[in-house]
């Protein structure tokens, strides 16, 4: 399957039951590659975002050199853009408190989808959420209504976002949920996986939803899903 089409399969799945798969295809539950604080979703409703992680660091709380946060603005724009697409952007607010500023509003947002970008996961903050380009998911830490000194400072070097800490190039998978990173290899497998832990989960719920259903039942449809492959 081509990446575009795995992509646009991988959609479908909430990001939950992606991590549910990767644990069949790693062979190991995991306690790491995932976002692991809570964020609010600009668009609660919009499908999951599926994409090769951008990553960067910016600060709001420096007053800035309007000549070098311009160069730095536009050099990240130009990383945003680069092939491989579409990207997910992955921001470290590292400003000693995140979210003071927000760079995610109505102008960021809509120029990171004009770029090819479908959503960025950050633990700053947003605004403009009346606003927002409607089809860019930005799940952010907090709100904020003014962008202060919002500029970016690095792009492109390894980042830590609530949790997770992500790499150029890796896979981002994200909802309402959080998020979670895997390689391009992992993301090839993950079809199958998942069609296997639905085909296993539906034989607990089906025994679950039947009336009598007891411990009993519980164990023999454990069982049963257990001989799956």
């Amino acid at each position: 399957m081509d990446p575009s089409a795995l992509f646009d399969h991988l959609r479908k799945f909430d990001t939950p039951t992606i991590c549910n798969a990767l644990e069949i295809v790693r062979g190991e539950r995991f306690t790491t590659g995932f976002t692991r604080q809570r964020l609010l979703a600009a668009f609660p409703t919009l499908p999951p975002i599926v994409g090769y992680a951008r990553t960067a660091r910016l600060r709001c709380s420096v007053p800035f050199d309007a000549a070098t946060r311009k160069r730095n603005l536009l050099g990240y724009y130009e990383y945003v853009a680069r092939p491989l697409r579409p990207s997910i952007a992955v921001i470290e607010d590292i400003d000693s408190l995140p979210g003071l500023g927000a760079f995610w509003g109505e102008v960021n947002s809509t120029v990171h989808w004009g770029l090819g970008c479908h959503g960025v996961i950050t633990n700053g903050s947003m605004r403009d959420l009346d606003a927002m380009c409607p089809q860019f998911q930005c799940l952010a830490a907090t709100l904020s209504p003014s962008h202060v000194s919002a500029q970016v400072v690095e792009f492109g070097a390894p980042v830590e976002v609530l949790g997770m800490a992500v790499s150029d190039r890796n896979i981002v998978h994200a909802d309402r949920h959080g998020a979670v990173i895997f390689t391009i290899e992992e993301a090839g497998q993950l079809p199958a996986a998942i069609d296997l832990m639905i085909r296993r989960e539906q034989v607990i719920l089906m025994a679950a939803r039947k009336p009598g259903f007891d411990v009993a039942a519980m164990r023999e449809a454990m069982q049963a899903s257990e001989k799956i492959t």
